[in-house]
């Protein structure tokens, strides 16, 4: 058969909810693999036109420029605290969060603490990768023991700075989350589980269940110094051991149907919770 008659199949093109323009993310960034699942997940979804995005300050800040759905920008932090105003607003809409660690567990930490345990019915993707990038290195609320940054050269002293925050297993205290799953992009395999964990997510909001958070290990080539594979070999050996990968909290495989339905049958215990049922006993 004659090579101009095969059947040609395609095999990879770019998704319809992200727009094809150049990003501005540096060589090797991992931004671009997540933004790419978050907008695959929109086209397999069908949601492109009913959802909304925002973004707040650091390297996500021109997001914006990237997915085809409505977008917002933030002030630095308060992406959760946007997010849900859209969301009560409109409900019909699904609405999710954009935000690096630098974003998100420092001076976002106080919106992203109360979104959660409200429960709000957004979903939020978290970029981790210790460090502040867009600004240029400092050490974030993320970065490991005795790391290297610009505002750490001796590396992180816990005496002083206290330990990181490991935030998914912070939120998995709540009762307001649905969904809490950490992922990485590294490899094939992770990249897979990533998208299954990005749509679960989309999906959660979808059908009602709650607040979802997909929290992404990264790496910062640039402000650590270092090539692309590098970067994630570093990540491999210290981020990982630090932040393990895995769900943290998923009501529904724990047989709920929603947050909400969760968060009573573990305030059971609480009288004042239950006033119908004082002096049963």
């Amino acid at each position: 058969m004659a090579q101009d008659e095969r059947e040609m199949k395609v095999v990879y093109e770019r998704p319809h909810a992200l727009l094809p323009v150049v990003t501005n993310y540096c060589p090797g960034c991992p931004h671009g693999i997540v933004e790419r699942l978050v907008a695959e997940t929109m086209d397999e979804l069908d949601i492109e036109g009913k959802t909304i995005g925002v973004a707040p300050v650091g390297c996500s800040v021109m997001a914006y420029d990237f997915f085809g759905c409505d977008m917002i920008e933030a002030a630095h932090g308060r992406a959760p605290a946007v997010a849900t105003g859209v969301k009560r607003v409109h409900p019909d809409k699904i609405v999710f969060a954009y935000q690096g660690d630098g974003d998100l567990a420092s001076i976002g930490m106080a919106e992203t603490i109360h979104a959660a345990t409200r429960g709000e019915h957004i979903v939020v993707i978290f970029i981790n990768n210790a460090i502040y990038g867009m600004t240029g290195g400092q050490m974030a609320p993320t970065s490991l023991p005795n790391q290297v940054t610009q505002t750490s050269p001796y590396g992180r002293d816990v005496a002083t700075a206290g330990n990181p925050i490991r935030v998914s297993e912070l939120l998995a205290t709540l009762d307001g989350p649905a969904y809490i799953e950490r992922v990485s992009v590294d490899s094939p395999k992770n990249v897979r589980k990533a998208k299954k964990a990005i749509k679960r997510a989309f999906q959660n909001q979808v059908d009602g269940v709650g607040y979802s958070f997909v929290e992404v290990i990264s790496t910062c080539p640039t402000n650590w110094g270092m090539t692309p594979q590098a970067a994630f070999e570093w990540m491999r050996e210290n981020m990982l051991p630090y932040y393990p990968l895995g769900v943290y909290r998923d009501v529904v495989a724990d047989g709920f149907a929603d947050a909400a339905e969760a968060a009573a049958a573990r305030n059971a215990a609480c009288p004042i919770a239950h006033p119908e049922k004082k002096g049963e006993n």
